[in-house]
C-alpha cells in the first residue's frame, strides 16, 4: 500500500483487515521505545546491537503506521536523562541519530511522511543537528503521516520551555495572564499543532510515563507489552489498535464519546 493514498483510504482498508470500524484506528499513537539495551545483554551482545536492531524496528513500524493511516507517529528516541548512561553507549547512539536520519531519508519521501523534532536541540552534537535539520527541511513538503522524534526529550522541559514563552509573551503586554488558558500551553509545547496522543504504546513491559509527554497524554489509552522494542512487531502493533478499538473512551464524562 503507497503512502500517497489518503488517510481515510488507508483506514478504510486497514480496518477491514483488522475487522474493525476505521474510525477505530488511532490518529496519533506515541511510543516508549524501551529495551534495546536488555534484548542485547540477554543474547550475550554488546548493547549497541540492541540500538542497532531498534533502528531497523523503527523503519518497520513506522512504515506499518503509514499504512494502516495513522496521522501522527511520536517515538520517544533519547530522553535528556539519557546522558547519564556510559558515554560510549551515548556516542554511539548520536552516531547512529545522524546515519538513520540520513538515511531514512528516501523512505520518508516515498512515503510522504514529514519529519519533526521534539525536545531541547543542546547538547545534541552538530553531526546529529545537521542531519535532523536537513531531514526535516527536505521532508517539510510532505503531507502524509507526521513521524515525530522525541530525541534529547523531557516532558517536564517541555511544559517549561512552553511557560517561558507565555511569561515573556505576558512580560511584553502581548497576552493577558489571567486570559491563559488550556489551548494557550498546548499551542506552545513542541507538539503545537498536533491531535494530542490517542494510544500509549510501551515495550519491554515497564509501567511507567518517564517523563513523556505528560501533558497530552491526559485522556490517552495505555498499552504495556512485554516484548523488547527490537522485538516490536507489526503483528504486536496490531494487538495495541485492536485493544484500543475495545475501549470506551470517555473523556471525563459518563457516556464513551460518540455514544447516543
Amino acid at each position: 500500500m503507497k503512502s500517497h493514498c489518503s488517510f481515510e483510504e488507508k483506514r478504510s482498508q486497514a480496518g477491514r483487515r483488522l475487522g474493525i470500524s476505521p474510525e477505530a484506528i488511532p490518529g496519533h499513537i506515541a511510543i516508549i521505545m524501551d529495551g534495546n539495551g536488555r534484548w542485547a545483554v540477554e543474547r550475550g551482545l554488546p548493547r549497541f546491537h540492541g540500538h542497532e536492531q531498534g533502528a531497523e524496528t523503527v523503519k518497520t513500524i513506522a512504515q506499518h503506521c503509514v499504512d494502516t493511516g495513522v496521522e501522527y507517529l511520536t517515538l520517544y528516541s533519547f530522553s535528556m536523562q539519557n546522558w547519564k548512561r556510559p558515554k560510549e553507549e551515548v556516542d554511539f547512539l548520536m552516531y547512529l541519530y545522524a546515519a538513520y536520519l540520513e538515511g531514512i531519508r528516501p523512505s520518508l519521501m516515498e512515503n510522504n511522511v514529514r519529519l519533526a523534532h521534539l525536545g531541547r536541540r543542546n547538547p545534541l552534537p552538530q553531526t546529529v543537528l545537521d542531519a535532523l535539520d536537513e531531514t526535516i527541511a527536505i521532508t517539510g513538503v510532505n503531507t502524509g503521516m507526521t513521524l515525530g522524534l522525541a530525541l534529547n526529550y523531557g516532558s517536564r522541559t517541555e511544559i517549561v520551555d512552553a511557560v517561558r514563552a507565555l511569561a515573556q509573551q505576558a512580560k511584553d503586554g502581548q497576552i493577558d495572564p489571567q486570559a491563559i488558558d488550556e489551548q494557550d500551553i498546548s499551542s506552545h509545547l513542541y507538539t503545537a499543532g498536533w491531535r494530542d496522543p490517542d494510544l500509549i504504546v510501551r515495550t519491554s513491559g515497564e509501567m511507567r510515563i518517564s517523563n513523556y509527554l505528560l501533558w497530552q497524554v491526559s485522556y490517552a489509552e495505555f498499552y504495556v507489552t512485554n516484548a523488547y522494542w527490537p522485538d516490536f512487531t507489526p503483528a504486536e502493533l496490531d494487538k495495541a489498535i485492536l485493544a484500543y478499538a475495545g475501549r470506551q473512551r470517555r473523556f471525563g464524562d459518563v457516556k464513551p464519546k460518540n455514544s447516543l
